[in-house]
């Protein structure tokens, strides 16, 4: 019996060291972990702030020579250096928001068709073709718009809107106009063209995470697809839908070359969609090569720089409502 016990004890204290060993193996390479994600963190945060320091440092010329009227003058004059940022200001949140206005129903009606309506043998394909059309580079669409849609919308569509339109009291300077077929409302839905895949590809995702069973439930009692949809399926997902769109406005916000082609670059502030206008994207890459002086420059990169802020402010806006929506599905 002793024997057995003097063959026993030294392979319990042998399993115990192993153990021991693995035990501060796997602590070792937890740390590791932790510190690699955590400077993987910490790197995002610092390339974010040094993208934005440098736009500060580039516009403080601008900034400390125009001063707060940087922000809202409309003059741009590049032979006597006199610039305002109101202009392309205006045209990037006027396109962003005719993109949206688009975007959001479309996206939406055809997330829920791939995911509550369609038949199988139909999804397959339709998000082919979503994820395809999201591939598509931006210039691509900005061509197609030039010489397809630009031609459309000059012919038809903005002298009905002009006769139709424009004559009511309320909405009729916003469709006033020469049919010139540039313009922000052309910029605008070649935006939303672009966007749609986007938006739409996160909501099917997310739609696709409700539990089958609350649907069946509802089903179950008599409930029909439209009611399954708004009582069930946007209930369960209203934050990350909300997320998505944000998302989608983040890069309608950002659009360079589609909107340069389309927008008409040119500075001028007017009610009318159907007037071209400009962005901030579309004026630093049609100008930035043509800067000739030093005000000139430090003008485009402080419009970099209030990019930066204008989609910083958005997607802000979007973290906070999402934070509190979570706050009150909490609550309830």
């Amino acid at each position: 019996m002793a024997a057995n016990s003097s063959v026993i004890t030294p392979a319990i204290t042998a399993a115990i060291v192993d153990a021991d060993r693995r035990s501060a193996r796997d602590a070792r390479a937890d740390r590791a972990f932790r510190w690699i994600v955590t400077a993987a963190g910490i790197f995002v945060l610092l390339a974010l702030a040094c993208a934005a320091l440098s736009m500060l440092r580039g516009g403080r010329e601008a900034f400390s020579t125009f001063g707060l009227g940087f922000l809202f003058s409309t003059e741009w004059d590049a032979v006597n250096h006199h610039f305002g940022a109101l202009v392309p200001i205006y045209g990037t949140l006027v396109t962003a928001l005719i993109a949206m206005i688009i975007a959001v129903p479309v996206s939406l009606g055809i997330a829920l068709f791939l995911t509550e309506v369609a038949p199988d043998w139909m999804r397959g394909p339709v998000g082919a073709a979503i994820e395809l059309l999201a591939g598509i580079p931006s210039i691509i669409y900005g061509m197609w718009g030039l010489f397809v849609f630009v031609p459309l919308m000059g012919e038809y569509v903005s002298p009905w809107l002009d006769a139709h339109v424009g004559a009511l009291p309320l909405v009729g300077p916003l469709f006033t106009g020469p049919p010139l077929g540039i313009g922000m409302l052309t910029a605008g839905i070649v935006l939303a063209i672009m966007v749609i895949p986007f938006i739409s590809s996160v909501m099917r995702e997310v739609f696709l995470t409700v539990p089958t069973r609350l649907k069946e439930s509802a089903y179950a009692l008599g409930s029909t697809t439209t009611e399954v949809v708004w009582d069930i399926v946007l209930p369960y997902t209203r934050s990350a839908v909300i997320g998505g769109i944000f998302l989608g406005l983040g890069r309608a916000l950002g659009e360079t070359m589609a909107v340069t082609f389309v927008l008409g670059n040119a500075h001028q502030l007017t009610a009318s969609l159907l007037m071209p206008g400009n962005s901030i994207a579309a004026t630093i890459a049609n100008e930035f090569t043509e800067a000739d002086s030093d005000i000139y420059r430090s003008s485009l990169i402080a419009l970099g720089f209030l990019l930066f802020v204008v989609t910083f402010i958005v997607l802000a806006a979007a973290k906070l409502m999402l934070r509190r929506l979570s706050r009150q599905e909490g609550a309830k």
